[in-house]
């Protein structure tokens, strides 16, 4: 890392060499836990919360970093429900598919909401919009069928709950782009 700034005493940025300042962030993580192997959890999920997804690029940068096999990195980074290797959504629904849910009819969730957003699970949609997701298990067997929609848990769910919530963020979304067009 390099250093830049004026040499009056005043504090200086760090600046990372890809020039990519989200670098600097994730190398804070793995200096915090001394670019110990044992952090590569921690790190995946630092690295995901500051890019918003693992890339190819961003994995190698850990592995070297930490000293760890890529293979391991890969093979965590892929074990884990929570990380993504494809941009994701301004907004995303995510449809637990666990025992319970699957007993109480998530399957239909999960195709209303690839019809209504036009996309397979485990995709974005053309305008970057929405992502949507299936969990094995959320934790929340209570509420079962389960769909989280922008990180707010929908319990006792329906098709049509769902596509409504969803229906209803499409809406406020197109009238901020109507607005920003207007003026």
């Amino acid at each position: 890392m390099s250093d830049t700034g004026s040499s009056n005493g005043k504090q200086k940025s760090k600046v990372h060499p890809s020039g990519d300042d989200r670098y600097v962030a994730l190398d804070r993580t793995m200096k915090r836990f001394h670019n110990e192997k044992d952090a590569l959890l921690e790190v995946l999920h630092s690295a995901q919360e500051t890019f918003g997804y693992l890339s190819e690029e961003l994995l190698f940068y850990i592995s070297n970093h930490l000293h760890v096999p890529l293979s391991q990195v890969y093979g965590v980074a892929t074990f884990y429900h929570l990380f993504t290797f494809e941009p994701q959504g301004k907004h995303n629904c995510i449809v637990c598919t666990g025992t319970a849910c699957h007993v109480k009819g998530s399957s239909e969730i999960v195709e209303k909401m690839s019809a209504v957003l036009s996309i397979p699970v485990g995709k974005t949609t053309e305008d970057g919009l929405f992502s949507l997701s299936t969990a094995r298990c959320l934790g929340c067997c209570g509420l079962a069928p389960v769909a989280v929609i922008n990180g707010e848990i929908q319990g006792k769910a329906t098709p049509e709950t769902i596509a409504k919530k969803v229906g209803l963020i499409l809406a406020d979304e197109m009238v901020v782009q109507d607005q920003e067009e207007a003026g």
